[in-house]
């Protein structure tokens, strides 16, 4: 092989592993083992939010009334659940942890301390959350 077909089949690679853009919320894969939900994509979501996958964690455990685990990429909930309420919950969480109330966008990063605040990179803005 060239180089050229060697650096394209690297670009190939590489493209394919990365499934969202600039900023997407991915969709959780999900099945059922036994009365458990397991979330097979968790990392991915979380990597395409830009935060923390215990915060993300914790959240939808309390938003979900579920015991929350991660096992390596997976996240385990203690109940069954569909997939379109465990979607919902996520974005309900973006609207209150990853855009920016101001300007909407979702530049942004969360400061923990002894209150949570949420600052914007693209306007400068910084406002208070709710602790999870």
């Amino acid at each position: 092989m060239s180089y050229e077909e060697l650096l394209e089949e690297a670009y190939c690679s590489v493209k394919s592993s990365c499934e969202c853009g600039r900023f997407e919320v991915l969709k959780v894969r999900g099945c059922h083992e036994g009365t458990r939900t397991v979330i097979s994509n968790f990392c991915q979501v979380v990597s395409c939010l830009r935060r923390d996958p215990r915060h993300l964690m914790k959240f939808l455990g309390k938003e979900l009334a579920s015991f929350v685990e991660m096992r390596g990429d997976r996240l385990i909930l203690s109940r069954k659940l569909s997939s379109k309420e465990i979607n919902e919950k996520i974005e309900r969480y973006v609207k209150r942890f990853v855009l920016c109330p101001k300007c909407g966008k979702p530049d942004t990063e969360l400061e923990v301390g002894a209150k949570t605040f949420l600052r914007c990179l693209a306007c400068g803005e910084r406002y208070e959350v709710q602790q999870i």
